[in-house]
């Protein structure tokens, strides 16, 4: 049960590193991201490939973050930006548009097959919590995910950055009227955002399968999030992220057990029930910010 808890936690903090990057790009430049689960794709992948050349995964993991970030930024520049005046329809369809070539262009570069990520030789074994073995790269992970959120909510809350996005976020003409490069700050924001997708699939590629189109999924469940917790709250997605991440692996367990083979359709409603459930009371999420909508 322990060991489960922990899964739980770690999963949750994956989702938190992809639900801050949706939420900042929605709460700063009010677009809806469909792409965003492609950068986790093209994360994982470019680790898997960096890694192989060089055998390190440290080398892999900065040339993945930056592979996605300069990805991130030509995206915003050449589809992105001109959508910032348009719907959120047309938003939405020109990132799943994104979303659909990029999947593509993975099967162009490494085909079909699954592609693998080797565990980093540091962090390989096992180490003792709470007496019992776990491993210490989902700890790693964990670790990590929670250090990179303390950062952002720094980086949110002390910075003269910080202090522009939040101001873009509340009023993007005002912060233009006071001499502020505002697409500067927006293209900033997307590629900030791309690398934290990047981060989550680099370090998934050891515990799934990097193949086409792997970030949709999570992509779902990522937008499951930010709909429970909030568009445009990082308390939110933190809350959120741990409450799917942990509805995910104990429905997956315990629901099958208590209800046979219908205990497996329900486990994967479940999250979608809850979320259905917050909406209904609370539309606007469990830690919406005032003005948003």
């Amino acid at each position: 049960m322990l060991e489960q808890l922990f899964n739980g936690f770690q999963y949750g903090m994956l989702l938190f590193l992809m639900a801050i990057g949706v939420t900042l790009v929605f709460g700063v430049m009010r677009l809806v991201n469909l792409a965003h689960g492609s950068m986790f794709m093209v994360g994982g992948y470019l680790a898997s490939t960096v890694l192989q050349a060089t055998g390190s995964f440290w080398i892999a993991g900065v040339t993945a973050l930056l592979g996605a970030a300069i990805l991130a930024i030509i995206l915003e520049l050449s589809i992105v930006r001109p959508l910032y005046q348009r719907g959120h329809l047309d938003q939405l369809l020109a990132t799943f548009g994104i979303t659909l070539t990029l999947n593509e262009l993975v099967v162009l570069i490494w085909g079909r097959e699954p592609v693998f990520v080797k565990v980093p030789e540091l962090l390989s074994g096992h180490t003792d919590v709470f007496g019992f073995p776990y491993p210490a790269y989902r700890l790693a992970i964990t670790g990590v995910a929670i250090l990179t959120g303390l950062l952002l909510m720094w980086l949110v809350t002390r910075t003269k950055f910080g202090m522009l996005v939040r101001a873009g976020a509340d009023n993007r003409t005002m912060v233009a009227g006071l001499g502020i490069n505002v697409t500067l700050l927006y293209t900033l924001v997307f590629a900030l955002a791309s690398l934290l997708a990047a981060l989550a699939g680099m370090m998934s590629g050891p515990l799934i399968a990097m193949q086409p189109a792997v970030g949709d999924p999570i992509l779902i469940l990522t937008l499951t999030v930010v709909c429970i917790g909030g568009f445009g709250s990082l308390k939110g997605a933190f809350v959120a992220s741990l409450l799917v991440g942990m509805l995910d692996t104990f429905g997956r367990i315990f629901a099958p057990q208590l209800l046979g083979a219908a205990g497996n359709t329900l486990a994967n409603m479940l999250v979608y029930i809850i979320m259905a459930a917050v909406l209904f009371y609370r539309p606007a999420g469990l830690f919406a910010s005032a003005g948003k909508h």
